[in-house]
């Protein structure tokens, strides 16, 4: 075996494997398959290793009441918690971190009129200590939602003290930190905690039932892929008086490399998982570039374009953008021998003709959720009442240090492998980080062939 592919078999642990192997419930329940020459398919995956949940129900099983800490209450953090509550019965959110005791109080104040949560001022932290008074605080879920450069620690210490862990994606911002998620992850697997992550494409039905079809051989081998993530510019926060730099940058840390990673890391991540995921290996190689064009804040690029080399010659063009005025696509497509799937929930032959097509209107008939985002703590909430120990953060961790090498490879010009990600130390976190004001000359914008 090529020593830079991850072997299917081994993607994630034999434990996660036991945890997530099998096939939906409901079957093929929501596909249409129009190829009538089925039994001729050879499968690329036997179905007892396929990546996917064993089932995916509207709503967790009923079971052990449940308290849960969030550590992080942004817009996304507050997201996670709802997303929580509407998943499952029984469970309560009992403590809130934040940095900022605005942001804390927002969701606060969300998480009451919504769903008639009420958390005490005693439970209810600030500063960047905060997250470990949330760990404290007799909890036995703790929901990540910071800017991810803190992902690592907090998922380090909430593993250390016996927590089951939901981490928004992505899991880090450079290799130092995906390093540490991995090693954690093996930890959270032997002490039998469950560990689920934001990318939610593992728990949105059309992709699981496009998954199914591909292993089953209907495209046949798999040989190329391009994924898409170009939208309009990123929100920011403009920088108010009172506010410190390292205030600022943190308000406003979807626009800088040091706290997200850059866009290509914190939004593409979702693309460039579905292609790790299907293919089940990660990339030998990445050729990259990328341009800062029309950014109003931060140090970061506004567009990507990097060929990613996987084993056998298969190559995947990623290509990410936040600029107004251009043209937008999120998508996926995977092209194989025989045909093509595109995330739009179909596989056409070469010539064009339809093979299968995802029937939207038989979920809906079916299912009464089908918010992916909901779905994965269905996903989570089960594995926690049914005692099966799982962790998605490695795989997540994989297709971050993916993303991180592609950033790289843009930033410097340099063709960068996965050898090369492996031994880097390079670890965006500032030592001694305080609320303070800082050199903001020293956060400049890399240029290829010289950074």
């Amino acid at each position: 075996m090529d020593k830079h592919c991850i072997n299917r078999r081994h993607f994630l642990s034999s434990t996660a494997i036991a945890g997530i192997g099998g096939v939906l419930g409901a079957g093929n329940l929501v596909s249409c398959t129009k190829n009538a020459g089925n039994s001729q398919l050879i499968p690329l995956l036997p179905e007892a290793e396929w990546n996917i949940p064993a089932s995916l129900p509207d709503k967790a099983i009923e079971g052990k009441t449940l308290k849960a800490g969030l550590i992080g209450c942004g817009r996304r953090g507050t997201g996670v918690a709802q997303d929580l509550l509407t998943a499952a019965s029984g469970i309560s959110i009992v403590a809130l971190g934040d940095l900022f005791s605005d942001r804390l109080e927002e969701s606060r104040t969300i998480l009451k009129e919504k769903f008639n949560q009420v958390i005490p001022d005693d439970h209810c932290f600030t500063g960047f200590d905060s997250y470990e008074k949330v760990i404290a605080s007799d909890v036995d879920i703790v929901l990540l939602a910071t800017p991810p450069v803190f992902r690592p620690i907090h998922f380090k210490a909430a593993v250390d003290a016996g927590k089951h862990a939901f981490l928004e994606k992505p899991v880090a911002v450079d290799p130092v930190g995906a390093r540490s998620v991995i090693a954690t992850s093996k930890q959270a697997i032997t002490k039998g905690l469950v560990v689920i992550t934001g990318t939610q494409r593992h728990h949105q039905r059309k992709y699981i039932e496009g998954y199914k079809q591909i292993q089953s051989g209907l495209i046949g081998e798999i040989v190329s892929a391009n994924i898409y993530w170009n939208t309009g510019k990123h929100w920011l926060r403009t920088k108010e008086k009172q506010w410190t730099d390292i205030e600022w940058m943190i308000r406003d840390w979807g626009n800088w490399i040091w706290l997200s990673g850059d866009h290509i890391v914190e939004q593409h991540i979702h693309n460039i998982d579905v292609i790790n995921w299907f293919l089940g290996k990660k990339p030998i190689k990445a050729s990259g570039f990328g341009a800062h064009h029309r950014r109003f804040t931060g140090d970061q690029y506004d567009m990507f374009s990097v060929d990613f080399t996987y084993d056998d010659d298969i190559h995947v063009n990623s290509m990410c953008r936040q600029i107004d005025g251009c043209s937008n696509n999120i998508s996926e497509v995977i092209r194989g021998t025989k045909g093509t799937w595109s995330s739009n929930g179909e596989i056409r032959d070469r010539k064009g003709n339809v093979l299968w097509q995802y029937d939207f209107e038989k979920e809906k008939a079916t299912f009464k959720q089908t918010n992916e985002f909901v779905l994965e703590h269905v996903n989570f909430v089960n594995h926690i009442r049914e005692n099966k120990p799982i962790s998605h953060a490695e795989a997540t961790a994989i297709s971050t240090l993916t993303a991180i090498m592609g950033r790289i490879s843009a930033y410097t010009g340099e063709d960068v492998t996965w050898e090369q990600l492996l031994a880097s130390e390079m670890n965006l976190l500032p030592e001694n980080l305080t609320l303070k004001n800082v050199d903001l000359s020293d956060y400049s914008i890399p240029v290829p062939g010289k950074a």
